[in-house]
């Protein structure tokens, strides 16, 4: 444990008639600084690359079932308008049409959640839940009540918005930097999973999208108000 000791100065002045003068007291506070605090920050980050992992690991297991399973569990898929539907809110990321689509979403869950994840187990479940439910909720209440929705790719949407718009909500210049470099990235692909198409689940994407800028603003660091320097 390492800290600055407090302790009180206490100082007088006399004058040339040998008389005390005004007293100057300084108080010092002690504030310790322990070591254990870097090895939080490292332990937090460990724990939420780790939650992340597990995620993907989840994901290929799921999909090795599923497939050995002649792809039976893709009815717990989103079903938009339907009751019984509302359970791949949950199910859904977790589902998809076969390996070469949980490649295509795993790359980029992996690459942007890991800097969601730096941040720690709560910030990586806070984002995650925020994007999974507003993507799909929002899938369920609009897309065509005909189909059913699989995939974590809603989810990604949601990474990738997430991180352009922090840095905004934060003022953080690094953040923003960061954002940029996903855009430069990703962004064309972003557009182009937006535009409606056959096959596509265009509605996860966009409320994926939708629910990675509510994550940033609910999550927003909490500036306070200014403070103010009052000198004596």
């Amino acid at each position: 444990m390492l800290g600055l000791c407090s302790g009180v100065v206490a100082t007088e002045a006399k004058d040339t008639g040998g008389g005390a003068g005004p007293v100057s007291v300084a108080i010092i506070d002690c504030v310790p600084v322990s070591s254990s605090d870097s090895r939080g920050d490292r332990d937090r980050r460990f724990d939420g690359v780790l939650l992340l992992l597990a995620i993907v690991a989840l994901m290929w297991v799921v999909e090795v079932v599923d497939a050995i399973a002649d792809h039976s569990l893709d009815q717990y898929g989103i079903e938009p308008r339907d009751e019984d539907g509302l359970v791949g809110i949950v199910a859904a990321p977790f589902l998809h049409v076969g390996f070469g689509h949980l490649a295509a979403n795993t790359v980029p869950f992996l690459a942007m959640g890991v800097v969601i994840a730096l941040q720690g187990v709560a910030r990586l479940l806070a984002v995650t839940a925020i994007i999974g439910l507003v993507s799909g909720l929002g899938t369920w209440l609009v897309a065509s009540g005909s189909s059913i929705h699989l995939g974590a790719s809603g989810i990604v949407f949601g990474y990738a918005t997430y991180l352009i718009s922090r840095g905004v909500f934060n003022r953080d210049a690094l953040e923003v930097v960061i954002g940029v470099v996903v855009v430069g990235i990703w962004g064309t692909a972003l557009l182009g999973g937006l535009l409606p198409q056959e096959g596509i689940s265009w509605q996860g994407h966009l409320f994926g999208a939708i629910g990675g800028v509510i994550a940033a603003r609910v999550l927003a660091r909490d500036r306070g108000p200014k403070e103010q320097v009052a000198q004596a």
